[in-house]
C-alpha cells in the first residue's frame, strides 16, 4: 500500500504531506490520537499545512487497508 499509494505524498511532502519519517511533522499529528488520523486518512482532511484526499484518492481500497497504511507510517516515526 505505501508504495503504490502513500509514498505519492508522503515521500516527498506535496500538498504539505507530512514526510514518512519526519518526527517533527508526524508528533502533532500522532498526538491526535491514532482515531482521528483514521478518520483524516479514510474520510479526507483539510488543514491549516495541506490536504489529505479521501483514501490517499483511492476510495477503492478499504477502510482496514488505509488504517493498515496508517500504521506503516506511524511505525516510522517510532
Amino acid at each position: 500500500l505505501y508504495e503504490a499509494v502513500c509514498k505519492t505524498c508522503h515521500a516527498t511532502g506535496l500538498a504539505g504531506a507530512p514526510k514518512t519519517g519526519d518526527k517533527s511533522l508526524w508528533a502533532p499529528r500522532i498526538a491526535q490520537g491514532k482515531a482521528a488520523l483514521y478518520e483524516h486518512a479514510i474520510k479526507g482532511y483539510t488543514g491549516k499545512s495541506g490536504a489529505m484526499p479521501a483514501k490517499g484518492g483511492r476510495t477503492d481500497l478499504s477502510d482496514e487497508l488505509i488504517q493498515a497504511g496508517v500504521d506503516y507510517l506511524i511505525a516510522q516515526v517510532k
